[in-house]
């Protein structure tokens, strides 16, 4: 089934999964920022929107690249298997966000990907190459993180003390430095978030002979654009309390330091083609900064639940990718 009505319908479901991704992956954009009250909920979430939207100014699209073509032979991608495989990332979103949990989308999205794709066609579909550099960084992109995240809190406190500097003047430059990270970490967000849902529409429209050759049209960038950005606005205040407040206490210059390790890590990613989890990032930079205040100020126990999440995020949206083909080929849709 490829008639352009259900392309178009697969798009637009597409662009509900990039509006799900910026509610979920809202609380990334935002946690630190309201949880030392730099700005109210309201004002950060437009703040990141604001820049989750400009993002395609600055970024190309080689992550858009490696999903679309580079993880899964797209010769044998159908409309069905994106179909399949966007429900599964939007049913584990939901499901997560219920939970409270920060998740990745971007995991959920390759993972129910891959299993509709393994379930149409078996385990050679997967071209390995791309997913070594995929899941190497999910342990390397929340590890500079948390060693750049902690790297910069200790040079902060030094100078601090060297210059003895009073708590008052230190609270007030880094509330207004922190507007820049968190700037900073949303172009980050929204240009290696919004690519993945970029890549998924030029794959179905590849697939379904609306395209000669794989490439990004512009009208794709903008609307994964404006959808992430829509998401973001609408928030996710769940997994806001357990990335602002549940992980450790966060003091104004711990947000700037966390923010700024995480822009770092998703920057040099989104460059090199990588889909990094941005959830997985923020979290390892919190992690970081909280930890030059001993280990005893991380709460292991929330950090170690939310590793845990990560750890089945892919193969569980593959299992559901999997099974959602399954019940199409069975109604015969696929």
């Amino acid at each position: 089934m490829d008639s352009l009505p259900f392309v178009i319908l697969i798009i637009f479901i597409a662009l509900i999964f990039d509006f799900t991704n910026g509610v979920h992956d809202a609380a990334n954009s935002i946690a630190t920022i309201v949880s030392t009250r730099v700005l109210s909920p309201r004002q950060a979430v437009a703040w990141a929107a604001f820049f989750n939207f400009i993002a395609f100014l600055i970024f190309g699209t080689l992550v858009a690249k490696t999903i679309g073509s580079g993880l899964i032979d797209i010769n044998i991608v159908t409309p069905v298997v994106v179909l399949a495989g966007l429900l599964s990332a939007i049913l584990w979103n939901l499901f997560t966000w219920y939970l409270g949990l920060p998740t990745s989308s971007s995991h959920a999205l390759i993972g129910g990907y891959a299993g509709a794709a393994i379930a149409k066609a078996g385990f050679g579909v997967i071209i390995a190459h791309g997913w070594i550099k995929t899941l190497l960084f999910i342990v390397v992109g929340p590890l500079i993180g948390l060693v750049l995240g902690e790297i910069l809190i200790i040079i902060a406190i030094w100078i601090i003390y060297k210059k003895n500097f009073p708590p008052n003047s230190v609270n007030k430059w880094s509330r207004r430095l922190q507007l820049f990270s968190a700037a900073l970490y949303s172009l980050g967000h929204g240009g290696n978030d919004a690519q993945k849902t970029m890549g998924i529409i030029a794959s179905l429209l590849f697939s379904a002979g609306l395209i000669n050759s794989f490439h990004i049209p512009f009208w794709v960038v903008l609307s994964a654009h404006a959808a992430i950005a829509f998401g973001t606005l609408t928030g996710g205040w769940r997994i806001v309390k357990t990335m602002g407040q549940k992980i450790t206490k966060l003091r104004p210059i711990d947000g700037v330091c966390a923010e700024t390790a995480s822009a770092v890590s998703i920057f040099t990613a989104t460059f090199l083609g990588v889909p990094v989890s941005t959830t997985h990032v923020i979290t390892g930079a919190i992690s970081g900064v909280g930890m030059v205040k001993g280990l005893s100020a991380v709460k292991w126990d929330v950090t170690l639940r939310i590793v845990w999440a990560w750890i089945f995020t892919i193969p569980a949206a593959g299992i559901v990718g999997a099974l959602t083909y399954f019940i199409f080929k069975i109604t015969s849709i696929a």
